[in-house]
């Protein structure tokens, strides 16, 4: 197993699911409930995003295959799907989607499943990322290494989530801006890389 690949699947895991910028959306969706209220929905949301994104690790090749399309078209659609998200994340637009969804929910007693588990943690860009990772395993043990690493950062999402009043307070909203342009730059950079790997399985680069 390449340790490097299970770094650039987890930096692309972290970046996409961002469970830095989910904080304080979680936060505000969760407004007035008690910490076992809390604890609840932070457990249940992370369980619903474990399953869907699993779903997509098992059959989302095959899906793609019964639609007729290649895992190197899929790749290069999915760098660009990221690549935007990249700058949805530079320039602040992601962030305020999410704020509008959170505003949107405030009144559901029960967010776990809309809009936290779906679409902020499990959203397009995780999937498109776990049926990318998983188009380069080449055996049983290393597609088993790519949903350890996808269980370790949900997992961190779920420890965010939990400690998310402290959380909010150390860093601050400066703090969580400066940290989502520098995952925002990661992205950008990883986003490009799968661009190219697709453009070389189907030998248009070198």
């Amino acid at each position: 197993m390449d340790s490097a690949f299970l770094i650039t699947a987890f930096a692309t895991l972290f970046v996409v699911i961002d469970p830095i910028g989910l904080t304080p959306i979680f936060i505000a969706l969760t407004s007035g409930a008690d910490s076992r209220h809390r604890r609840i929905l932070a457990l249940r949301s992370c369980g619903i995003a474990i399953a869907i994104l699993m779903l997509f690790t098992f059959f989302g090749e095959q899906v793609l295959g019964f639609i007729g399309i290649s895992m190197p078209a899929f790749r290069i659609a999915g760098g660009i799907l990221l690549f935007l998200t990249a700058l949805d994340m530079l320039f602040e637009r992601r962030s305020k989607r999410r704020e509008d969804k959170a505003g949107e929910e405030d009144a559901l007693p029960d967010p776990s499943v809309f809009p936290i588990a779906i679409p902020l943690i499990a959203g397009p860009g995780a999937i498109a990322t776990m049926i990318l990772l998983v188009g380069q395993t080449g055996s049983a043990l290393e597609m088993a290494a790519v949903i350890g690493v996808m269980i370790s950062v949900l997992l961190i999402v779920l420890m965010m989530f939990l400690a998310a009043p402290i959380i909010e307070r150390l860093l601050g909203h400066t703090g969580i801006v400066v940290v989502t342009r520098l995952l925002g730059m990661l992205l950008a950079a990883l986003s490009v890389q799968f661009v190219i790997d697709g453009l070389r399985n189907i030998g248009a680069v070198g």
